[in-house]
Order: C-alpha cells, then sequence, then structure tokens
C-alpha cells in the first residue's frame, strides 16, 4: 500500500509546479520560463499579446490539464486543429513533468487516460474564437483505488464507545487511563 504522506508529496508537487507556469516566470538563470504556450512565441512588447494559459486538477489517481486561449477561425479551419490541442496539451504535461523534477528530485509519470483530448472551440466574433482543451492523465505512484477507510461517523462512533466502555469488559479494545494512580488500581480486581 502506498505511504499517505507519499500520495501527498506527489500531489503537492505537481501543485508546485502547475503554480510556476504563471505568465512572466523566470527560471534560475532569469531567463523566461518556457511551459509551450502560444503567449511565449514573439516579443512581448511589439507583438500582439495572445491570451492564453493551462490549469491542472487531481481527482483520485487523475490529473486532468486543462487549455485555454483565443484563437483564430482560420487556424481552426486549417487543417488538424486537434492534433494541434493534443500537442500543445502534451507539451504542458512535459513542462509539469520538468518542474516537478526539479522541485522534488523525483520523477513524474504521466500516462494519458484518455485517447483523445476534449476540444471545444466556441465563437466570440467572425474572426476570433475561444479554445478550451483538456486531457486526462494517469499519475504514476498514486493507486487506483484509494484506501476506503471508515467514514467519519463510524470513527466518531466506535471513539465514543471506547470512552464510554473504558475500563469494561465489553470493549477489549480500550486502553485503562494512564494517568490515574492508586491504592486500587493496584489490586486485582475480582
Amino acid at each position: 500500500m502506498v505511504e499517505k504522506s507519499n500520495i501527498i508529496d506527489i500531489v503537492n508537487g505537481i501543485s508546485q509546479a502547475a503554480a510556476n507556469g504563471y505568465d512572466g516566470a523566470l527560471d534560475e538563470k532569469g531567463e523566461p520560463l518556457k511551459v509551450g504556450l502560444k503567449r511565449e512565441e514573439g516579443n512581448a512588447i511589439l507583438d500582439k499579446r495572445v491570451m492564453d494559459g493551462f490549469n491542472a486538477t487531481i481527482s483520485g489517481n487523475i490529473l486532468t490539464i486543462k487549455y485555454h486561449g483565443e484563437i483564430l477561425l482560420k487556424d481552426v479551419y486549417k487543417g488538424d486543429f486537434e492534433a494541434e490541442m493534443a500537442q500543445q496539451l502534451q507539451d504542458i504535461a512535459s513542462f509539469l513533468k520538468k518542474e516537478y523534477k526539479k522541485i522534488t528530485g523525483n520523477s513524474l509519470t504521466l500516462t494519458k487516460h484518455d485517447k483523445e483530448p476534449d476540444v471545444l472551440v466556441q465563437s466570440m466574433s467572425r474572426i476570433r474564437s475561444w479554445v478550451q482543451a483538456s486531457q486526462k492523465f494517469k499519475i504514476g505512484g498514486i493507486p487506483d483505488e484509494p484506501e476506503m477507510g471508515t467514514t467519519v461517523e463510524d470513527r466518531l462512533d466506535t471513539a465514543m464507545k471506547k470512552w464510554l466502555g473504558m475500563g469494561k469488559d465489553k470493549f477489549p479494545n480500550t486502553k485503562k487511563p494512564e494517568n490515574v494512580k492508586g491504592k486500587r488500581d493496584e489490586e486485582t480486581r475480582k
């Protein structure tokens, strides 16, 4: 069974790697950090600013990478747009792996959970459109079925029963109080 602290370390590492991908992030040398987004292409001062970004969410052992950005309609209709979005999501996944390795010193394994990404293109005007793409990846190191413990109510119920049955034979797993010392505690009871 995988330790819970290991799962928390993996989740925290992925979270920090995704947080390092903000617009304007710099690496150790002071160079702009390359995530693989379209906003990094060209000169930020002279060129028209491209609006795009990504987000990562974790549910169980599934990491969902979401990409969103502005695109031109001619880019949608020029051909094989879905493959371009799949490559964009793969670039973001490789950035997360690289940053995770830099942060934790361990490698991150991401395998595609879905074969194809979900791509949604919405029109904003006759020229501009908005794209939202997402791809699910399975995170290595986190089990498929997490440890299914007892519910909060069950744990509270058993704790209350142990507390109420302290010193009784009815609940053999209960501990005797350690802070009470007296003559009658030293004597054997009948």
